[in-house]
């Protein structure tokens, strides 16, 4: 292969980097949604609207990286690879599409959660009905379907620099495995959310590599 090291430097970069900004915008949602019912969310969401607009730019800057890796990983590997490289950028592709769906369910929560405090926080009432829509039926099922692409995208990755040898054979072997492992959880947990707590330790080898 002739493909120019630092564009391979630049891939593991690129990696790097969608992991980081996942933990980030998780992070910035997690701090401005709080936890408890969606109508404690809601009343959370409303004295941090700064946070939610921030975490939701980040996550828009988010979908650039995962775009950019997905072209990287192909301008790497589609001389020898190349109907892998386009599945593969078409995975990450996807992913990036199925953020911004999600975030479509955060940007939402705003407004929503300024009227449901100006009403009084009413309960029940139809902001929760919308809120629960927003937040689990748009936002988290948009988040799992992301990383469900994103995973398979860096299945076919792992592939590709198990072939191309660019990392040691040993380090993308247990990348197979990891991904193999994580993927499995992000299935059952696109299923059924609930089971969550009881397969997280799938996702254990993926954080090690």
């Amino acid at each position: 292969m002739n493909t120019d090291m630092n564009t391979v430097r630049l891939l593991g970069a690129a990696q790097v980097l969608v992991i980081v900004s996942y933990f980030i915008t998780e992070g910035l949602l997690e701090s401005a949604v709080g936890s408890g019912s969606i109508s404690d969310m809601l009343v959370d969401i409303s004295k941090k609207l700064t946070l939610a607009r921030i975490g939701n730019l980040a996550a828009l800057g988010q979908t650039v990286i995962v775009i950019a890796l997905g072209v990287l990983y192909y301008v790497v590997f589609y001389r020898d690879y190349l109907i892998i490289a386009l599945v593969a950028l078409g995975c990450f592709f996807i992913a990036a599409i199925f953020i911004a769906v999600g975030k479509i369910g955060s940007y939402g929560l705003i407004p929503l959660s300024q009227e449901f405090v100006e009403a009084g926080a009413p309960e029940p009432s139809h902001f929760q009905t919308l809120g629960n829509f927003l937040y689990y039926g748009v936002g988290r099922r948009g988040h799992d379907l992301y990383a469900l692409f994103i995973y398979l995208g860096f299945l076919l990755a792992n592939y590709m620099l198990y072939k191309s040898e660019y990392i040691p054979r040993s380090m993308s072997i247990f990348g197979l495995v990891a991904v193999c492992l994580i993927l499995i959880y992000q299935v059952l947990q696109v299923y059924d959310r609930e089971f969550l707590p009881r397969a997280i330790i799938l996702g254990v080898p993926y954080v090690l590599y």
